[in-house]
C-alpha cells in the first residue's frame, strides 16, 4: 500500500474528527445566540469575549459532573447507547467531498476520506442505524418516559426516511450515480439540482429536520410530556455524547442538503480559478452553504410550534410520501422522454461519469489556457 496515501488519509480523518467536534461544540453556542437574537436577548456573554469560551465551560462541566447509572438500569446497554449515537454520527461525514482536490507535497489530495460508489446509501444507512442509540438508551434506562421517547423516535425515523429516500432517488435518476463526488461534479458552476428538483428539496429539508428530532419534530424529547426523552436518566459525558451526536447530525445533514441540491463546493465563476485557489474557495463556499442551512434549521426550532404526534405522523405518511412518489414518477417520465424512450429514437443516455469526465476536460482546457 502507498505509504503517502495512508498518511494522507490518517491526516484527513483526524482533521475531520477535530473539525466535527469543534463545529458541534460551537453549534451549541450558536443555537443559544440565535435563540437570544430571535427573543431580543443577549445570550451567553460571560465566558470569554462574546461568550466564545462558553462551549469549553459547558464541556468542562460535563466532564467533571458525577457519572451515575440508575440502580435498575441495564448497565451495559446504558453505557453503549450514547456511544452508538456518537460513533455513527461521526462516521457519516467520511464520504462527504468537502472541496475540490488540492495539490500538496507533490500529491493530488482529495478532501474526502473515501469516495465509495454508493456514498449516499452509506449516509442513509448510518443515519438509520444511529436511531439504535436512542432506542437502546431509552430501553436501558428502565424509565417509562425514556421508553416512550425511544418508541416515538423509531416510528418517526421510519416514517420520514421513506419520503427522504424517494427524494434521493430523483437525484440519483438525474445524475446517474450514487457517488456523492459524482453528484457534486455533475452540478458544475450554477447547474445545481435545486433548479430541477424544488419539490424534492422541500421534502428532503422537512425530512432532514424530522430525522434530527428537532423542533417542530422533537416528539422524542418534548419536555412537556417526556421530561427530556431518551436521555432523562443520563448525566455527565453520557448525556454530552447524545447532545454532541445531535449537533454532529445537524452539521452533516446540512452539508448533505448543500451537496445534493446546491452544488456542494461548486459556485458561479469557478472556471476563472484553478489549482489550490479553486480548492480553498470551493471548500469555503461549501462550508458557507452548510452554515446557511444550519441557521435555517435553528430558525425553524425557535419559530414554529411543536406538532402533535398525530399531525407529525400524518405529515409523513399522508403528505410527504405521496408528494415524493408523484415527484419521482414525473422526474422519471421527463428523463425517459428526453432520452427518446417514447419517440422510438435510440439516444444514448449520458451517465454521471461521462458528464464528470466532460467537466474535468473543460476545466483542464481552461487551466491550459
Amino acid at each position: 500500500m502507498d505509504t503517502g496515501l495512508l498518511i494522507e488519509k490518517i491526516v484527513i480523518v483526524l482533521a475531520l474528527f477535530l473539525v466535527s467536534l469543534g463545529v458541534a461544540a460551537y453549534l451549541t453556542l450558536l443555537e443559544r445566540k440565535v435563540a437570544a437574537w430571535m427573543q431580543n436577548r443577549i445570550g451567553p456573554d460571560r465566558a470569554g469575549k462574546w461568550g466564545l469560551l462558553q462551549p469549553l465551560a459547558d464541556g468542562g462541566k460535563l466532564f467533571f459532573k458525577e457519572d451515575f447509572i440508575p440502580a435498575n438500569a441495564d448497565r451495559w446497554l446504558f453505557i453503549i447507547g450514547p456511544g452508538i449515537s456518537m460513533g455513527f454520527a461521526m462516521m457519516t461525514s467520511a464520504v462527504i467531498p468537502w472541496g475540490p482536490n488540492i495539490e500538496a507535497f507533490g500529491r493530488d489530495i482529495a478532501l474526502q476520506v473515501t469516495d465509495i460508489n454508493v456514498g449516499i446509501l452509506f449516509v442513509m444507512a448510518l443515519s438509520s442505524v444511529s436511531v439504535y442509540g436512542i432506542m437502546i438508551g431509552g430501553w436501558a434506562s428502565n424509565n417509562k418516559y425514556s421508553l416512550f421517547s425511544a418508541i416515538r423516535a423509531s416510528s418517526q425515523m421510519i416514517s420520514y426516511e421513506l419520503a427522504m429516500g424517494l427524494a434521493i432517488i430523483t437525484i440519483v435518476l438525474m445524475n446517474g450515480s450514487l457517488s456523492l463526488r459524482e453528484i457534486v461534479e455533475a452540478q458544475h458552476g450554477m447547474n445545481w439540482n435545486i433548479w430541477y428538483q424544488p419539490i424534492g428539496f422541500i421534502v428532503f429539508l422537512v425530512c432532514t429536520v424530522a430525522e434530527l428530532n428537532r423542533a417542530p419534530f422533537d416528539m422524542a424529547e418534548c419536555e412537556s410530556e417526556l421530561i427530556t426523552g431518551h436521555h432523562t436518566e443520563y448525566g455527565a459525558m453520557k448525556q454530552g455524547f447524545y447532545m454532541f451526536a445531535e449537533y454532529v447530525h445537524l452539521f452533516v445533514g446540512s452539508a448533505i442538503i448543500a451537496l445534493l441540491y446546491f452544488g456542494g463546493y461548486n459556485f458561479p465563476g469557478m472556471d476563472y480559478f484553478s489549482g489550490n485557489t479553486l480548492a480553498i474557495l470551493g471548500t469555503l463556499v461549501f462550508f458557507a452553504k452548510t452554515a446557511f442551512f444550519i441557521f435555517l434549521i435553528m430558525w425553524f426550532r425557535w419559530t414554529l410550534p411543536r406538532f402533535r404526534y398525530d399531525q407529525l405522523m400524518g405529515l409523513g405518511w399522508k403528505k410527504l410520501i405521496p408528494i415524493s412518489i408523484v415527484n419521482l414518477v414525473i422526474t422519471a417520465l421527463v428523463i425517459a422522454g428526453t432520452s427518446g424512450w417514447f419517440s422510438g429514437e435510440s439516444k444514448t443516455v449520458e451517465t454521471s461519469q461521462t458528464k464528470t469526465e466532460q467537466v474535468k476536460t473543460a476545466i483542464n482546457t481552461n487551466d491550459g489556457k
